[in-house]
Order: C-alpha cells, then sequence, then structure tokens
C-alpha cells in the first residue's frame, strides 16, 4: 500500500497517474549474474529489466542508441530528475546546429520527458521521451529512452547508487 501511494505521490508531482495496464510487465528472469535491484537493459531485446526476488523482473519496452552508438557496460544511477532541462551534447549539437543550447524541463520539445535518471557513466541516462513512437527502436545517442507513464513507474522503484548494466 506504501509503494501504492508513493507511485501515485511522484505520479501527481510530475503529472501522470499508475497504470497498472501499461508496456511494463512482470516476467521469469533466470539471469542469476544479476541481484536483485539491478537494471539490465539487453540492447538487442530493446529491454529494460528491473531484477526482483523469486527470478522475476519487471520488464519494460524501451528505445536504445544507434547502431555504433549503444551504450554498454556498467554504471550507477547518479542522480533522479523530474522534468529536467535538456541541453544537446556537443555530438547531438554538430549533427542538429539548429537546437537551443538549453530546452526547458516540461517543455514539450524536450526530449527527456518527464523524468530522468543520469547515470556513472558519463553523458548517459534512462529518461522519458517525448516521442513515444521510437520506442522499441534503435534511434538514440546512447542514452536508454522509456515512455513516459513507464519512466514514471521505475523512477519510484530504484535510487541513487542503483547498479545498471547495458548488455549488448
Amino acid at each position: 500500500m506504501v509503494r501504492f501511494l508513493l507511485a501515485v505521490a511522484i505520479g501527481a508531482f510530475i503529472g501522470m497517474t499508475p497504470d497498472p495496464a501499461a508496456a511494463r510487465e512482470l516476467v521469469s528472469f533466470q539471469d542469476h549474474r544479476f541481484q536483485p535491484g539491478t537494471i539490465v537493459i539487453r540492447n538487442s531485446e530493446r529491454r529494460l529489466y528491473l531484477v526482483l526476488r523469486g527470478g522475476q523482473a519487471i520488464r519494460y519496452k524501451v528505445a536504445v542508441g544507434k547502431p555504433a552508438k549503444a551504450w554498454t557496460g556498467h554504471a550507477r544511477i547518479t542522480a533522479k530528475h523530474v522534468k529536467p532541462a535538456w541541453s544537446p551534447s556537443p555530438e547531438v549539437r554538430r549533427d542538429f546546429p539548429h537546437l537551443p543550447s538549453v530546452i526547458p524541463g516540461g517543455a514539450s520539445n524536450n526530449p527527456m520527458g518527464v523524468a530522468a535518471m543520469t547515470l556513472s557513466n558519463g553523458n548517459y541516462a534512462i529518461h522519458g521521451t517525448n516521442r513515444p513512437g521510437s520506442i522499441g527502436a534503435a534511434v538514440s545517442y546512447g542514452c536508454i529512452r522509456m515512455n513516459n507513464r513507464d519512466i514514471a513507474d521505475l523512477f519510484q522503484r530504484v535510487g541513487v547508487r542503483t547498479p545498471v548494466v547495458a548488455l549488448p
């Protein structure tokens, strides 16, 4: 009950309500390399798993990095942000020079969506999106994109220092 109330409070704060019928699903997860509480991203599947106890995980459909830009490796969540502002990286700016230097949080053209969790590996994050049609594709510059309802759900389930592993 406490977890549900927390989800409602966070959802209200970021302008969303919990939706048990969203794209996430509870699945069997038998990869014993990963402890409960770990986020595992399988780039080839375009899925993110939050490992739970008892051989289960919550699975979310995600967008991943474009070919040759997909991030793999180990990191930890370093910060959690609600409606974050976004500044294009130098690589994005090179490809899209018309972009402003900062897009305010909550703006309809902000690619970070309703929430973001930055990672310890540099310029990458797990975040929402203003382009839900991109979910399930390899389209980003390395970040992991989630439907806004799904990032809101994951956001309330994990904390700073949560381990994140991205596999090919």
